[in-house]
């Protein structure tokens, strides 16, 4: 295999479904391109699972590095794998250090990847925000004045 993903109109899977799919025999995965929708990804269930493996096995060794006292080390080479956390403070690095393992094993149990890319995302925004001091202090400023009354939240019905 040579390269990850190939692109490839969903049309043409529609289309040659058979030369479509022989195409996983040079890639990892197709990116089917959908023009009015979210583009599909196809590979095989083999390479589905062997990736998940690889995950799993990560999410627990950097678990297990830190339940037995070796998250300095692990702490140390996050700008490595995250550049940009140098941006973020001291604290708040612990603190996303801690969510992401937590989420990382949670996500592995419910087999999806999507909570730790969400995760990653909104303290990479966190990062953009302390990176930029005039968006930092925009960001982080009182506002002027009063805001006004806050409505009272919708009554929750109880059964």
């Amino acid at each position: 295999m040579s390269a990850a993903y190939e692109e490839v109109p969903f049309s043409e899977l529609l289309h040659h479904p058979a030369a479509t799919a022989r195409r996983l025999d040079e890639v990892r995965a197709l990116r089917l391109r959908r023009r009015d929708a979210t583009d599909l990804a196809l590979m095989r269930v083999e390479q589905l699972e062997q990736d998940s493996a690889v995950v799993d096995f990560a999410t627990r060794m950097l678990a297990s590095l830190i339940h037995t006292g070796n998250a300095a080390a692990l702490r140390q080479a996050l700008p490595d794998a995250l550049p940009w956390t140098t941006f973020l403070p001291p604290a708040d690095v612990d603190t996303f250090f801690t969510e992401l393992i937590a989420t990382a094993r949670g996500a592995m149990a419910l087999d999806t990847l999507a909570p730790v890319a969400v995760l990653l995302t909104q303290w990479r925004h966190s990062a953009e925000i302390h990176a930029d001091p005039a968006l930092y202090a925009i960001l982080t400023r009182e506002p002027d004045g009063d805001l006004g009354p806050v409505p009272q939240p919708p009554a929750v019905a109880t059964e």
